[in-house]
């Protein structure tokens, strides 16, 4: 890419105003979009496509950001994206971090209604029941990538999926696997058993132990975690309408774990157990 100068000087443009409201929530549920920060998530937003629409729709970076990810703006120059070369002031208006990586692009919205995620008969669903906390929210979804899970839920008691915040910490994994919005939570559980999908819900006073049913074999099939607020948990409502509730044993002295480790120890024990001929066994039979 020739060396040129920035295209948009002023942070006053109107296609950074429109790409800087996308920072607050009323904004992103009226336009659709939402953005998505840095290198790895425009890369992966730029190959994302839902219904054959690409989800990357514009792209604002800085000329030594462009330069040193020619790739990215090649890719999104190729499904069609508006790719404008920003000054380094305005890439910093439009960013919601404390230091950009001169890259930001501006997706289209690409939940998938939660009929769609039942239909596909998913072996392992992480079910977010009450999280607020954007970060949570983002590395929840992270893990659930990572450990091969096939959709996520986000009742309609939890924190925006396309906050900034939620969008960094989930690393790319946005654009994944399905990922449902807005479902009351009853409807999520009800939904999923009857998709033939055992509904567990991870909670620290959980009278049954991970690691005991791993042992008995109990974790081979379909199974949904629900996970609660980072506070306080799951509601004595929400844990009645599980299947079992399962605790994570702490073998240390540590008070208890946060919610992305409980998730990410839960769903792991699921994939694991799923991939094992016949379910998990106990270490100690023959």
């Amino acid at each position: 890419m020739p060396s040129v100068s920035p295209e948009l000087i002023s942070p006053r443009s109107a296609r950074v105003s429109a790409a800087r409201r996308l920072a607050k929530r009323n904004f992103r549920g009226k336009d659709r979009l939402f953005l998505a920060e840095g290198p790895q998530a425009v890369r992966e937003a730029a190959g994302h496509r839902v219904d054959g629409i690409p989800t990357l729709v514009e792209l604002f970076a800085t000329v030594e950001a462009a330069e040193r990810y020619a790739d990215i703006i090649g890719a999104a120059r190729g499904v069609g994206a508006r790719v404008h070369l920003a000054s380094e002031e305005v890439i910093a208006d439009i960013s919601t971090t404390v230091t950009p990586q001169g890259l930001v692009g501006v997706c289209r919205f690409l939940d998938t209604p939660f009929e769609d995620i039942l239909a596909a008969r998913p072996k392992l669903v992480a079910v977010l029941a009450h999280v607020r906390d954007p970060g949570n929210a983002g590395t929840v979804l992270r893990c659930a990538d990572a450990a091969g899970a096939e959709a996520v839920v986000l009742t309609d008691a939890s924190v925006d999926l396309y906050n900034p915040k939620a969008v960094r910490a989930s690393v790319g994994s946005h654009f994944h696997l399905p990922v449902a919005v807005g479902v009351p939570v009853e409807r999520a559980v009800a939904g999923l058993k009857e998709s033939g999908v055992r509904v567990l819900a991870a909670d620290g006073a959980g009278d049954r132990d991970l690691d005991e049913e791993l042992d008995k074999g109990t974790m081979g099939g379909p199974t949904a975690w629900v996970f609660g607020n980072e506070a306080w948990g799951l509601p004595e409502e929400t844990r009645a309408l599980a299947d079992a509730v399962v605790r994570v044993p702490i073998h240390g002295k540590a008070e208890s774990l946060n919610l992305a480790t409980a998730a990410a120890v839960c769903l792991y024990a699921s994939a694991r157990a799923q991939r094992a001929s016949g379910g998990c066994r106990s270490v100690t039979e023959s």
